[in-house]
C-alpha cells in the first residue's frame, strides 16, 4: 500500500522502463512475426512458379511423345483430316518425270507404298535389304492385289533385244515389272514412252564369276520386292529374248506350286571340286548344289534369299571367282532349306553343246521359224505341277544383237506377239 505521493511517483518511475521494455519486446515480435509471413509466402509463390514450370515442360514432352507414336488414333481424330494430308504433301513429296510432265506423287500414300514409282533411292544395300524383307504380321491385303511378274535385267549396257521386250510386253502393264540393273553411271536411253523408261536401279560394278554377281541378283530382288504386287521373280540376261508371248509366260509362273531354279549334284571338279571345307559345318559337301544363274522363284523365297547373311557370308569368304557363286548359292540354299519348293529345272534355254566356259550363241543367221519351234518342241519333258509337259522353257539365250532384226520379222507369227 502507497502510503504518500512520493512513494507513489517513486513507483511509477520504476515501473515506466518495465512497462517501455514490455511495448519494445511486443513491437520487435510483430515485426518478426510479419517478416517471418512474408518470407514464407515467397518461398510458396517462388516453389509454385517451379513446381508449374516442371509440369509444363512434362506435359509438352508427353503430347510430343503421344503425338509421334504409333498409337495416337484419339489425337489424329481430333485434328482435321485436311491439315494431316496437307502436312504430309508439304513434308513428302516425291515429283516423277512422266515424258514432258512432272508428277507429284505423295510417298505415304498407299498405292505409292505397295506400288513405287521411284526407283532411285539412296538407300545403301543393307538398309535395302532390311526395308524389302518386311512382310505384314496381317493376312490379305487391304486393296485389290493382283499378282505380277517382275523381270529384272542384269546387264552391263545396253538391252539390244530391248524392241522385242516392248513387244512382249505391250498391252500387259498390270501384270509385270521391270528392274534394270547395268553398270554404274551408264544411262538405258529409252524414250519416255517405253516401259523400260525410269526403271533402272541404284547399281553396282559387277564382275563375272565374282561375288559381285551375286550382290547384284539380290539387289535386284530386293527392289523388286518393294513393289508388294510383285509374286514371281526371273533374273534376265540381255542376251536372253522370250519363246512365248506373254500371256503363256505369265499364267505358266503365276500357276506354278514350285520356283524354278537349276539345282543338282556335280561331282566332277567344275561341281564338287568348288567345294571348300571351310565353309562346313553351315554348309556340308553332300548339301553343295550346282544350276544356271538365270533363275525364277516365288515371292516367299525371294524375301527368304534377300534376308539370308549367314550363308551367304560363307559364299563371300570361301567361294571365290574359280567358284563361281553366282551358280552355287541360290540352288545350294535352296536345297539346303527349300527343296520341295523348287522344280530343280531352269525355265531359260540355252545350249551347251559346243563346251567350253560359255553356251553357244546365235545371230542373224540362225534366226528362223523352225529354230523357235525347235526351242520349244526339243523333245524333253518336265514336270510341271506334279504333270508332265512338253513346255519347258518359256526363255531362251544367248542371242547375238544381229538376231534382233529376223525376230521382229517372225515375232507375231511364231512367238504370238
Amino acid at each position: 500500500m502507497v502510503r504518500n505521493r512520493g512513494e507513489r511517483e517513486d513507483l511509477e518511475k520504476l515501473a515506466l522502463p518495465a512497462i517501455n521494455h514490455h511495448h519494445h519486446n511486443s513491437n520487435m515480435k510483430d515485426t518478426s512475426f510479419k517478416i517471418m509471413r512474408l518470407v514464407l509466402c515467397l518461398v510458396v509463390f517462388v516453389t509454385g512458379i517451379v513446381i508449374g514450370l516442371i509440369s509444363g515442360s512434362r506435359i509438352d514432352v508427353f503430347d510430343n511423345w503421344y503425338t509421334n507414336s504409333g498409337d495416337n488414333n484419339r489425337y489424329a481424330a481430333a485434328v482435321p483430316e485436311k491439315n494431316i494430308s496437307s502436312s504430309r504433301s508439304e513434308n513428302c513429296t516425291v515429283v516423277i518425270k512422266q515424258s514432258s510432265k512432272c508428277e507429284k506423287v505423295d510417298c505415304l500414300s498407299l498405292e505409292n507404298l505397295i506400288h513405287p514409282k521411284e526407283l532411285i533411292h539412296g538407300l545403301s544395300d543393307q538398309e535395302l535389304f532390311w526395308k524389302a524383307t518386311m512382310v505384314p504380321r496381317i493376312e490379305g491385303y487391304p486393296f485389290k492385289r493382283i499378282p505380277k511378274v517382275a523381270f529384272m535385267f542384269l546387264t552391263r549396257g545396253p538391252l539390244p533385244f530391248l524392241p522385242l521386250w516392248e513387244r512382249f510386253f505391250g498391252g500387259h502393264e498390270d501384270y509385270f515389272s521391270i528392274y534394270v540393273h547395268t553398270l554404274p553411271g551408264f544411262i538405258l536411253n529409252v524414250s519416255p514412252y517405253s516401259v523400260f523408261f525410269g526403271r533402272q536401279i541404284p547399281s553396282q560394278k559387277v564382275s563375272w564369276g565374282d561375288i559381285s554377281l551375286a550382290d547384284a541378283e539380290k539387289r535386284l530382288l530386293a527392289n523388286a520386292l518393294l513393289d508388294v504386287s510383285n509374286e514371281r521373280f526371273v533374273l534376265i540376261s540381255e542376251s536372253c529374248i522370250p519363246v512365248y508371248n506373254f500371256q503363256i509366260v505369265y499364267k505358266y509362273l503365276v500357276d506354278s506350286v514350285h520356283s524354278f531354279v537349276e539345282s543338282y549334284d556335280d561331282p566332277s571338279r567344275y561341281g564338287r571340286g568348288r567345294y571348300s571345307r571351310r565353309m562346313g559345318p553351315n554348309i556340308k559337301l553332300h548339301q553343295w548344289r550346282k544350276g544356271s544363274q538365270w533363275f525364277e522363284i516365288k515371292r516367299a523365297l525371294a524375301i527368304d534369299i534377300v534376308s539370308d547373311y549367314k550363308y551367304y557370308d560363307l559364299f563371300r569368304k570361301y567361294c571365290h571367282p574359280s567358284c563361281y557363286p553366282d551358280e552355287h548359292y541360290i540352288p545350294t540354299y535352296l536345297n539346303i532349306f527349300h527343296p520341295y519348293l523348287n522344280a530343280n529345272r531352269t525355265v531359260t534355254w540355252v545350249d551347251w553343246s559346243l563346251g567350253g566356259p560359255h553356251p553357244a550363241s546365235f545371230g542373224r543367221e540362225n534366226i528362223t521359224e523352225g529354230f523357235i519351234q525347235n526351242i520349244r518342241n526339243n523333245g524333253t519333258e518336265c514336270w510341271y505341277n506334279s504333270q508332265r509337259t512338253p513346255v519347258c522353257y518359256l526363255f531362251a539365250r544367248k542371242f547375238a544383237p544381229s538376231a534382233l532384226e529376223p525376230l521382229l520379222n517372225i515375232s507375231f507369227k511364231v512367238l504370238g506377239f
